[in-house]
């Protein structure tokens, strides 16, 4: 089950959860998905730079939302910004597996932060809140990191991840098969539907997704 504390709809009235879960059929890459990666990063690495980066709207309306709760977005970057911005550095992308390069390419390509997890190992319901500021989890790639006053999500054991990272606990591997995908509409549903829609496309067409459940809660 889904919920949304009252603490963090105080600050956002119209804030809402888009989700997306289901079985898959993941591996540990799909070549197909790594040419459409390949393809959008060309077009990001020649249209875009760090400054303009911060304009694209998925991004520029994470961080105002990061803003009113008082922390630096350039400290604590969207994973989506943080995507982009290895691209426009001349870096290269993570190769994961198959669930979590189709994450990766439609945060790329709508530059909205999703959140991964294995379903299996999430522990009861979900509430998406407040960090309080005792609040740490072992992100991925980051270490131990404080969430305190950023947007997190919680199970009964704990925090599970923020817009900036995910967590260690509950992350998606080669041998995850059921799959839960969350994301953080701070102003309304308008930016998290397309991105709900293009999801469960390519994970039908690229990790057999079967039994999908998805939809938008306020």
């Amino acid at each position: 089950m889904l919920s949304i504390s009252a603490g963090i709809k105080d600050i956002f009235p119209a804030i809402c959860i888009g989700y997306l879960s289901g079985t898959v059929v993941n591996g540990e890459n799909h070549p197909d998905v790594w040419n459409l990666i390949q393809e959008h990063s060309k077009k990001i690495i020649v249209t875009l730079d760090l400054e303009s980066i911060r304009q694209v709207e998925g991004i520029r309306v994470g961080k105002m939302a990061y803003r009113q709760l008082g922390k630096d977005p350039n400290r604590y970057r969207l994973s989506a910004e943080a995507l982009m911005r290895r691209l426009v550095k001349g870096q290269e992308l993570y190769r994961i597996n198959t669930v979590v390069d189709i994450l990766n390419l439609v945060s790329l390509q709508s530059g909205m932060t999703i959140g991964g997890f294995d379903l299996a190992l999430i522990r009861g319901d979900i509430e998406l809140g407040i960090g309080k500021p005792d609040d740490e989890f072992e992100a991925i790639n980051r270490g131990m990191m404080n969430v305190s006053q950023l947007p997190v999500y919680r199970d009964e054991a704990g925090v599970i991840g923020s817009p900036t990272s995910d967590c260690m606990r509950t992350r998606i591997l080669t041998g995850t098969r059921s799959i839960l995908m969350l994301i953080t509409g701070f102003y309304g549903p308008d930016l998290v539907q397309p991105v709900l829609n293009q999801l469960q496309h390519l994970y039908l067409r690229y990790s057999a997704m079967k039994d999908s459940h998805s939809g938008i809660i306020q």
